[in-house]
């Protein structure tokens, strides 16, 4: 196999200007990209990332190259990756890439198998893909494989396929799908090395998720359909960190919004931040729009889009595209959907109602738009960064489980955060700091 796959090496130069915009709203990351040149601390590391092929991934790749890793990308979705960015990964920092906007399944999985040869010693997932797929491949469970990587892996070798994985001294995780997958894997007994969990820091989920995703979901839902969204019917499934972000911003839009929710706690916290809330069955009656954030499957089933409106725009957010129940909605509507704008896949159900799927189902804020904000993902991948570093360090003393990211990482690039904001903030007193900390003060 060549040492990258992508689809126009000509688009370079336009994606290394975009990835230089990007990097003047990331400067936490860029102050660690400067240490990391002096110090070298993945010098000898074989990194396989699997990540969504954007300008910000793109300074997250420079910043661990520069710190001595030997990198290789490939896409965690099929509509993620940003063709120039990937080129310029290429020609301009010589970084091998192995992803294409819309590559088909199989594609997608050849991919998968290059940054597999590139027998890592850490991983970067984006959904677990990666490590899932290692992990099949080292326990023989071929059938659980896309099939043209299950027939690559039958023809290694069993010493070849445990190598693969001793190699693996741990990984980082940049979702909450991945983080689920990978904490089922540890009570499951099968997690084989350590992993971080970059989605559960603070400086990740709650503005990456919050802010992030909020923004960027309507910038793709906008720029797939161009509709209004003051005085429609906005429907929000889920109301974790990305829920509450897209929320409000649809609210801050003009939209009435309504919130679907499983767990009783979100709901009532919805309910209390001034959205209604009702089963999904129900908001299918009246949504205009909807948008699932789970990561969970089937959240938009059968008997959903059986009583949705005519015209209605259904979207996911959240990670793959199980959220939507596809299949189902394929089997009540007649011949092929059509593809009426560039993103939109227009169904006529059997009674002649038109139902729209936006980016087929996949995140439409990366398959329509750019994703996150340069600004949010700074945060986001100087976690990344810090957790490979970290994980480089400390790998021998951790156990084969799900890891926090240390409360020490989190709170530094907080700092680092405020510091290139221009914000300060105040220092507790050694009074007040004994105060806080004794029993003896009272009223």
């Amino acid at each position: 196999m060549s040492n990258y796959d992508i689809k126009d090496i000509n688009q370079a130069e336009g994606g290394r200007r975009r990835i230089e915009w990007a990097e003047r709203e990331m400067p936490v990351l860029r102050s660690i990209r400067e240490r990391f040149a002096k110090e070298k601390p993945l010098k000898g590391m074989r990194l396989s990332c699997c990540l969504h092929v954007t300008t910000e991934t793109a300074n997250l790749m420079r910043t661990l190259h520069e710190g001595g890793a030997d990198i290789v990308l490939t896409a965690s979705n099929p509509l993620s990756t940003q063709d120039d960015v990937a080129a310029a990964l290429v020609n301009n920092y010589e970084i091998p890439v192995f992803a294409i906007k819309g590559e088909d399944k199989v594609t997608y999985f050849k991919h998968i198998r290059a940054a597999l040869e590139h027998k890592p010693h850490m991983t970067q997932d984006d959904g677990a893909d990666l490590v899932s797929s290692l992990f099949f491949i080292e326990m023989g469970r071929f059938e659980k494989l896309e099939p043209s990587l299950a027939e690559w892996a039958k023809t290694l070798k069993d010493e070849e396929r445990k190598q693969m994985l001793k190699n693996v001294i741990g990984g980082t995780e940049e979702t909450t799908t991945g983080v689920i997958r990978l904490k089922a894997m540890e009570k499951d007994g099968v997690l084989k090395f350590p992993v971080i969990a970059v989605n559960d820091a603070l400086t990740k989920h709650m503005f990456d998720n919050r802010y992030g995703t909020g923004q960027s979901t309507i910038d793709g839902i906008v720029r797939a359909t161009n509709v209004l969204l003051a005085g429609k019917t906005f429907v929000v499934a889920g109301y974790g960190w990305c829920g509450r972000g897209l929320a409000s911003r649809a609210r801050g839009m003009g939209a009435h919004v309504v919130v679907t929710e499983v767990d009783p706690m979100k709901a009532l916290e919805a309910v209390m931040d001034g959205y209604q809330v009702m089963p999904m069955i129900d908001a299918a009656k009246v949504g205009d729009i909807f948008c699932t954030v789970t990561g969970d499957l089937n959240v938009i089933d059968g008997h959903d889009f059986e009583v949705m409106k005519d015209g209605a725009l259904v979207a996911n957010s959240g990670h793959f595209n199980v959220e939507l129940n596809i299949p189902a909605l394929e089997k009540m509507s007649v011949g092929k959907p059509n593809l009426v704008r560039p993103f939109v896949d227009q169904y006529t159900t059997k009674d002649g109602r038109k139902i729209n799927v936006l980016g087929e189902g996949r995140l439409i804020n990366l398959a329509s738009a750019e994703g996150h904000p340069a600004s949010v993902m700074d945060m986001s991948f100087a976690n990344q960064a810090l957790s490979a570093e970290y994980m480089a360090k400390n790998a021998d003393k951790l156990e084969k489980k799900v890891y926090s990211v240390p409360t020490e990482i989190d709170n530094e690039i907080a700092r680092l955060k405020l510091d290139a904001m221009g914000v300060k903030i105040d220092v507790l007193s050694d009074e007040q700091l004994h105060y806080l900390n004794s029993w003896e003060e009272g009223t």
